[in-house]
């Protein structure tokens, strides 16, 4: 049976979404359960399973549970991250910069997922195509901006397109037909852009999970590292 979803992986697939309790990341792992072709959708999140990517120890943890348990997946989703931490959102301008807030968001948006890099990537198979991707954002490319603003959210999300790019080179050698990737979701309508997104088309959270698993889908190994829209457009750095 063909896969609804990534028909390049095949049937009998394993998937894992960490931070699954979020908006796009439970619609990421509601993908996995409803396609037959998925034998095996698993979640992790800080909510549901303590999994803080801000915390070493906390994905360390996790990442050798699973490996205890034998598990090997062939797509691994990072859906972690945010606007708006501890109650402070993005500056408006350079005097709103605080370093405290700026650290934050460098701290789960960008060194989470390094550090989910750093342990997951052993659990990807290294014989068969697998899948890595991240959620990044529009925002944080460098060439697309014309606006300015959100300083922190932005060079947190550049950073993590970095740090994608970086993985995928490296991630190559020893596992030659892995695509690693960083993924513009667009407007979703979740809890993240609720007070941002006045005057601005949303996706629901599954439209947007089934276009960016398309792209992930169509993508081959020599688009690993590349940065995407979840309409299949090459985002510019």
């Amino acid at each position: 049976m063909e896969s609804k979803i990534l028909p390049s992986l095949g049937f009998g697939y394993h998937a894992l979404v960490l931070g699954a309790s979020g908006g796009i990341g439970s619609a990421f792992l509601s993908a996995f359960e409803d396609d037959p072709a998925c034998a095996r959708a698993t979640g992790l999140s800080r909510r549901d399973d303590g999994l803080d990517v801000t915390n070493e120890a906390s994905v360390t943890a996790a990442a050798q549970r699973l490996e205890g348990e034998g598990f090997r997946f062939d797509a691994i989703i990072c859906a972690t991250g945010a606007l708006t931490i501890d109650g402070v959102g993005p500056e408006k301008s350079i005097r709103a910069i605080e370093a405290d807030a700026m650290a934050a968001q460098f701290a789960l948006n960008a060194i989470g997922p390094a550090l989910v890099l750093k342990h997951f990537t052993g659990l990807l198979h290294r014989d068969r195509r697998s899948l890595m991707a991240f959620l990044s954002a529009r925002v944080g490319s460098i060439g697309d901006n014309r606006l300015g603003g959100w300083i922190s959210y932005r060079a947190s999300k550049a950073a993590l397109n970095q740090i994608v790019r970086t993985s995928a080179i490296e991630i190559a050698r020893t596992r030659p037909q892995a695509l690693v990737a960083a993924l513009h979701p667009g407007t979703v309508a979740t809890a993240l852009s609720d007070r941002f997104s006045a005057g601005h088309d949303r996706l629901t959270p599954d439209d947007s999970v089934r276009r960016m698993l398309a792209v992930l889908d169509g993508l081959d190994p020599t688009g690993s590292g590349g940065f995407y829209a979840y309409d299949g457009q090459i985002i510019p750095w």
